[in-house]
């Protein structure tokens, strides 16, 4: 069985999205090289400041996006009808959102002050299915599967599914494009865990508390991305890991990229912005 590797580290930048709205970008809007995934953000402050501008209305067309919140929350709306709140107590809720052909839709944090924090991960859609019917969906806290380790550790899935410990744990949130999945893992210090996946996925881990020991070191605030392989073992550094592990099936199609649009021409990428100009985003042609 083959054991994967890391084949590349990136360390997450701060920069600021929405209206002013602090964030960690992990994986950015111009990097096509992660197939399926195409953005990660992570949103952690104390500061008033940093997040209470939210995300004001904004398109999107031809991707997935899966928000998942640990502490504080979000307010969700779009021009579809739906409102929904995730807040994140006792622990996170996650909320799913196909684009598809389009939608405009709003993020405004549930706190006016305290800590915030969650993360955003785009998905790239097939491009069969990039002009689909907006898709819509929550997780509660309550309906994401949680595992407790024999090793100590715990795992939460909060999209797609997982082989863990001899048992398939999926997520309410289980067809992704791409089959993309992903969990949230924490283990104590020095403890590993190893997992079984299909070998030509991409596989990526965020370090977002503590360290990961892969081979390399993989410190807070950074993301490893590994070779193919049936195997992955993670090994938690001296003070534990939480983490994020997304996996996902590469699409490998072309990727022409506008902000909030992801399509496979140009010549898409320019319908999609005259579509929201003239307000048929999201409506059939």
């Amino acid at each position: 069985m083959n054991t994967r590797t890391v084949q590349q580290i990136l360390t997450a930048h701060s920069t600021r999205d929405g209206d002013g709205v602090r964030i960690a970008r992990v994986v950015g809007q111009r990097q096509h090289d992660l197939d399926p995934f195409l953005m990660l953000d992570e949103i952690r402050s104390d500061e008033q400041a940093d997040y209470i501008g939210g995300f004001p209305a904004h398109p999107h067309r031809g991707i997935e996006t899966l928000t998942y919140m640990l502490t504080g929350g979000f307010v969700h709306q779009d021009n579809l009808g739906h409102r929904a709140e995730l807040p994140a107590k006792p622990v996170g809720e996650c909320l799913f959102l196909s684009a598809g052909s389009g939608i405009i839709h709003s993020e405004r944090p549930l706190i006016h002050e305290g800590l915030l924090h969650g993360f955003q991960l785009w998905i790239n859609l097939p491009a069969a299915q990039k002009m689909k019917t907006p898709e819509y969906r929550q997780a509660t806290a309550e309906e994401l599967p949680s595992v407790a380790l024999d090793n100590g550790g715990s795992v939460r899935v909060f999209g797609g599914s997982w082989n863990l410990a001899g048992q398939t744990i999926s997520s309410p949130l289980a067809d992704m494009a791409a089959a993309a999945s992903s969990l949230d893992l924490q283990l104590p210090a020095d403890v590993q865990l190893s997992l079984e996946l299909p070998a030509a996925d991409t596989l990526l881990a965020y370090v977002y508390a503590g360290s990961l020991d892969v081979g390399a070191t993989i410190q807070q605030g950074q993301l490893a991305r590994f070779s193919q392989g049936e195997q992955v073992t993670l090994v938690a550094g001296k003070q534990g890991v939480r983490l994020l592990l997304l996996a996902g099936t590469p699409l490998a199609e072309p990727i022409v990229q506008h902000g909030p649009f992801v399509m496979n021409t140009e010549t898409e990428i320019q319908q999609a912005i005259a579509d929201y100009r003239d307000g048929t985003l999201g409506k059939p042609h």
